[in-house]
């Protein structure tokens, strides 16, 4: 349901109930059959399955392994006969992989066996070849036992790993790697997978100056863009370049209208309500319409503010029926917001987990008393002879970038968080590799 037209004038959202707000309005992409099998078939680049996230579950064809294997090289024997020691056994036959004896073990015999080969029938027990005198590589020689394990231990039973039949990879699954190489071993050769989200992002700002460009008085060049365009492609989406709008009336629709099949909007900058900003009025005065002679499309204000630090300003709504993510316009906000809330939102686009994962650790200088908003605080993850902790940088000024780009982690601090003492445990998330 597309949301109401609301009041400029809005209450601060928690960023947990502002996640969910963005979250619960977003749509799923659609969704393509792909090749698991790389090199064998050309679908294309869009078609790659390194990356993708699954729409529907991966199902086993196969059972892994497909009958009791050994994991080690040695011999496999009657349990019963090994059951004192030494024990005086004669080698009858071999199973390699790929290569099964078929045959059965009676009392007194023994089979050569090589890791990955078959359990042969009557045997349920494996004595490893460091544990025989001699080693025998031919058909009836008696060997001795000297030592003999367990029995079951070093045979992996069929099904150990998968049995056909069930759900090795979920809905929502990363395509590692990994991931890969387990459907292919199970026997699957394609999977069905959500379409990448076609994000449109467009800055906003009369300061704004292309990249390559020398700055004005007054002008910066326009990095967010480019910081999205990463962040996007780095989360599995496209980005689609939708330029600069100029603070001007209906700049942000005009040029989100001119652009062709995207499945969310991304703006930096014009989200707050003054002057100068107009994302915000824009999507409360166009709700209910879309500017031409088709059908009317929903577009409107979801919410506008949230209590995090940095990132106050952030927007929720639709054009045309388009989600919409307006992030501010300050980089460092920008970056923050993207990671806390943008991620997630391309993830649940394509059926993915959402749950960013942190973890506690100590704090290595004391922090002051946190106030009504959620702070994310850059900071440097260490590792040193008293353990892991975590600092701060020493300015949090939400216009350094270079703190940004030096820091590993974020301590997160909720609202009204009292002060913290060196060496208390804080809530620490940390930033992905590409981020």
């Amino acid at each position: 349901m597309m949301p109401n037209k609301q009041k400029i004038s809005a209450p601060m959202l928690s960023v947990t109930d502002a996640l969910a707000a963005i979250l619960g309005h977003l749509p799923y992409t659609d969704t393509q059959t792909i090749s698991l099998k790389p090199g064998l078939e050309n679908l294309g680049p869009e078609n790659v399955a390194l990356g993708a996230i699954l729409a529907e579950d991966l199902t086993a064809v196969l059972t892994l392994p497909p009958q009791a294997v050994s994991a080690m090289d040695g011999y496999a024997v009657r349990g019963v006969d090994v059951a004192s020691m030494p024990a005086s056994l004669t080698r009858i036959a071999e199973s390699a992989a790929g290569h099964p004896w078929s045959g059965k073990i009676s009392a007194g015999q023994a089979v050569r066996v090589f890791t990955g080969a078959a359990i042969p029938d009557g045997a349920d027990t494996i004595v490893i070849q460091e544990d025989v005198d001699p080693v025998a590589e031919e058909d009836g020689a008696v060997i001795t036992i000297r030592n003999a394990e367990p029995i079951g231990r070093y045979i992996r039973p069929a099904g150990l790993d998968v049995r056909a039949g069930e759900i090795i990879l979920p809905v929502g699954s990363l395509l590692t790697s990994r991931a890969i190489g387990l459907a292919i071993a199970a026997g699957l050769t394609h999977a069905i997978i959500s379409k990448k989200p076609r994000v449109g992002i467009l800055s906003t700002g009369d300061e704004l100056v292309e990249p390559g460009n020398m700055p004005g008085p007054g002008q910066i060049i326009s990095s967010n863009a480019s910081f999205l365009a990463s962040f996007v492609t780095a989360c599995g989406a496209e980005a689609v370049n939708l330029g600069i709008a100029r603070d001007q009336p209906r700049a942000m629709l005009g040029a989100v209208r001119a652009a062709n099949k995207l499945d969310l909007i991304v703006t930096t900058g014009g989200a707050s309500v003054g002057t100068h900003d107009h994302i915000v009025r824009d999507l409360a005065a166009a709700a209910g319409t879309n500017g031409t002679d088709d059908a009317v499309i929903s577009s409107g204000l979801n919410f506008w503010k949230i209590a995090m630090r940095p990132g106050k300003p952030l927007i929720s709504g639709f054009v045309d029926g388009i989600p919409l993510i307006g992030l501010p316009g300050n980089p460092v906000s920008t970056a923050i917001c993207a990671l806390v809330f943008l991620g997630p939102a391309l993830a649940h686009m394509c059926r993915g987990s959402v749950t960013t994962p942190s973890f506690d650790v100590a704090l290595s200088v004391p922090l002051d008393a946190n106030d009504q908003r959620q702070d994310y605080i850059r900071a440097v993850l260490e590792n040193d002879d008293q353990g892991q902790s975590v600092r701060p940088a020493p300015r949090q000024d939400s216009s350094m970038m270079s703190v940004l780009a030096q820091a590993n982690a974020l301590i997160i601090r909720p609202p009204f968080e009292g002060a913290r003492a060196a060496g208390d445990r804080v809530t620490v998330m940390l930033l992905p590799h590409l981020y």
